[in-house]
């Protein structure tokens, strides 16, 4: 099966990049990503950050933490576990990039979320490479363009996948992973950063 296959049908006209994205199911196999999953939920300092929106201050409806060796600008960088270091050894291959930060997110159930955004704060520099490493329930991640939000994609993160995001993709378009309605299980999702 083709890369291409795992997205919707594009909008006629529309084509997302594909070697700005490079999705790979199974990339942990299950009995390991069960484990990460296990660990991460009862060992990682999870926190439940705030955000000013439209005037006032909000929970963000997930949780987080930061690992690494570089702060970030609204997360305290906790030290790399053996976990982490495991899976940044393996995703740094085929990102063909050296990290040096990790943010996990926390999805409990269907209510979580993460709102349309990119990633193009200007500590992550121009073009930057993420490895997006799922673990637990699959989600739909979406992806659109910031220009025309009639380009839109989807793919539906499965437990051990790994998501690879490159080039312009973070200038071009943002991406989210919206609440559902349906009953969901806990999930956890590792972007791996380099911070300049």
């Amino acid at each position: 099966m083709s890369q291409l296959s795992f997205f919707e049908e594009p909008v006629i006209g529309c084509r997302l990049p594909m070697h700005l994205m490079d999705y790979r199911p199974g990339f942990i196999d299950k009995a390991t990503a069960d484990a990460l999953l296990s660990t991460f939920i009862s060992t990682v300092p999870w926190k439940q950050s705030t955000r000013i929106m439209w005037g006032k201050e909000v929970l963000t409806p997930r949780l987080t933490a930061w690992f690494g060796k570089r702060e970030h600008h609204i997360h305290v960088a906790h030290p790399w576990t053996k976990e982490l270091l495991n899976i940044k050894e393996m995703v740094e291959p085929p990102c063909g990039t050296t990290f040096n930060s990790v943010l996990l997110n926390y999805y409990r159930d269907g209510n979580d979320s993460v709102a349309w955004h990119a990633d193009d704060e200007p500590e992550l520099g121009t073009n930057p490479v993420i490895a997006s490493v799922n673990l637990g329930q699959a989600r739909r991640f979406d992806v659109r363009h910031k220009n025309n939000h009639a380009e839109k994609y989807s793919v539906d993160l499965a437990h051990g996948s790994l998501l690879i995001m490159r080039g312009d993709l973070q200038h071009n378009f943002e991406h989210q992973i919206a609440k559902s309605s349906k009953p969901m299980k806990a999930r956890i999702n590792l972007t791996f950063r380099v911070i300049h």
